[in-house]
């Protein structure tokens, strides 16, 4: 009766799937559309003590539409990720095993990370590079070779995908020229289009990252700085945005190159921030699509590669946030995966398999979420992808009073120059001895407000001209992404204020108050 059952499902997902191809588009829950959390760039750096709010205190700023958290601090003495873990405590100070590395460091057999007991079976991973991350904390959970350079091959995409939602409406309109269509590796994927071919972004994304049509990144590129050079150099740019420092990108579809390489750690930075926009969670967790005609092709249906979206293929996982596959002859297999299950979020990259991909890929993720069951994970630190506000019910709160103490001066001044940090919060003390208050600074890229009381802002804050910024846990000033708030979420544009009563650069509504219409 049970296997009788079982089929009669079966069959009937099967005949749902069939149906659903005919629109053209099958989307598989979950996603940050769905309820689910997702976050923004904001955890502990690798190899160093968490930064500059990293640490969250109490009181931060409400989000538009939502009341102040409280907020939590992490135990004092808690490592970052990359320290050695041995004696004493490490991560969520939990007792590190006998032999186990911190997260961070490279080893040939693939490492736990940092602060894990060993009672849970390490994952088997053949690939030769390998990496899961904890998008909540930018922990390392494992890694094998983790910070080794490879080929990613067609994984490279996923940054091309993200400078697209970031730099364009979806539906601006990409023609495409006759470099784009014809500078191309023999055999490399394509969807036959020509010179002079248009599709929408929209179009665009769906073909590069379910059928990874290499044109497509190629005319991508073109459309955004003119020439596949140029891109290359915005990808290294923002790449070294998201923390990474291995990676040199050469094009934007991965086709074999001896200058194009990058590492596990690094690709899971970028597939973290990634797959934390809803546009591309929402593409990513599509099996099918419906392309429309072109000079040398009719109206075509393109289907996902990833088999761990498929229910019907034995390599199926469920909770699918985003992945992208790749193979090269330099490359091998690459394979990015991101899966949410209970409020946890993890990133899984492999890079230079020889057929092991997704057995990796799932040997990693289950070895994650039962760290996860069994409390092991750090708290949360800081957030990857779109950043999610403290905030509840409610209305914003004013901005803090000015500080009694004026500009440029705080309570005390420090022998001490930099980032510093004492029961309150961050501060920032200057060249002359003082702490700053009540300005802004500008640090290796990174914009920060320091409030009148002279510690960091964190949260959403309210500045002259009804100008609603977010802070990410970090203490950086978010822009050119999405912020959740109270199971709504909010865009933030360029100059890092929230755009509200018009439509944002990836297509989508926000009325008065900021939030999404749905």
């Amino acid at each position: 009766m049970r296997t009788g059952k079982r089929l009669l499902c079966l069959g009937a997902l099967v005949s749902i799937l069939c149906t659903n191809v005919a629109f053209g588009e099958e989307f598989i829950p979950p996603n940050p559309l769905s309820g689910s959390t997702a976050w923004l760039p904001g955890g502990a750096n690798p190899g160093q003590q968490p930064g500059p709010g990293q640490q969250t205190g109490a009181g931060q700023q409400p989000g538009p539409g939502g009341t102040a958290g409280t907020g939590q601090q992490t135990g004092a003495g808690a490592a970052g990720t990359g320290q050695q873990t041995g004696a004493g405590t490490a991560g969520t100070g939990q007792q590190a095993g006998a032999g186990t590395a911190g997260a961070g460091q490279q080893t040939g057999a693939g490492t736990a990370g940092a602060g894990q007991q060993q009672d849970i079976a390490l994952p088997v991973v053949e690939a030769e590079g390998a990496v899961l991350l904890d998008c909540a904390t930018g922990q390392i959970l494992f890694e094998k070779n983790a910070h080794n350079q490879f080929y990613p091959a067609s994984i490279t995409k996923v940054m091309t995908a993200l400078l697209t939602v970031e730099n364009c409406a979806l539906s601006d309109v990409v023609t495409f020229s006759e470099a784009a269509t014809t500078n191309l590796e023999s055999g490399a994927v394509t969807i036959s289009l020509a010179k002079g071919d248009q599709l929408t972004v929209e179009q665009c994304l769906y073909a590069l990252l379910l059928k990874s049509a290499n044109e497509v990144a190629n005319g991508l590129a073109e459309h955004m700085a003119g020439s596949v050079e140029a891109f290359a150099d915005m990808m290294n740019a923002r790449a070294a945005s998201l923390g990474c420092t291995g990676t040199h990108f050469a094009n934007p579809n991965g086709l074999n190159n001896s200058t194009h390489l990058t590492t596990p750690y690094d690709m899971a930075l970028i597939a973290r921030a990634a797959y934390a926009n809803p546009v591309l969670s929402k593409i990513s967790t599509t099996t099918s699509y419906q392309m429309p005609a072109t000079q040398k092709s009719g109206a075509k249906v393109i289907t996902m590669g990833h088999k761990m979206l498929y229910p019907t293929d034995s390599r199926y996982y469920p909770g699918m946030v985003g992945g992208k596959t790749g193979y090269t002859s330099k490359a091998k297999n690459t394979l990015v995966t991101c899966v949410e299950r209970d409020g946890v979020r993890l990133v899984a990259v492999v890079m230079k398999a020889e057929g092991s991909h997704y057995t990796d890929t799932r040997s990693m993720l289950d070895y994650g979420f039962a760290l996860a069951a069994a409390g092991k994970l750090q708290k949360k630190l800081g957030g990857a992808g779109a950043e999610e506000s403290q905030g509840g019910a409610g209305q914003p709160a004013a901005p803090e009073a000015p500080s009694p103490y004026g500009q440029g001066t705080s309570p005390g001044n420090a022998e001490e120059r930099g980032w510093g940090k004492d029961a309150q919060g961050w501060y920032y003390v200057k060249a002359d001895g003082r702490k700053a208050a009540a300005e802004w600074l500008t640090l290796e890229g990174k914009e920060y407000w320091i409030e009148g009381n002279a510690y960091m802002a964190t949260g959403w804050k309210k500045f002259p001209g009804e100008k609603w910024c977010y802070f990410g846990t970090s203490g950086a000033l978010a822009k050119n992404t999405w912020v959740t708030s109270s199971g709504k979420w909010y865009y933030v544009g360029p100059d890092g204020v929230m755009l509200a009563s018009t439509t944002t650069p990836d297509g989508y509504p926000v009325g008065s108050d900021g939030a999404w219409i749905q």
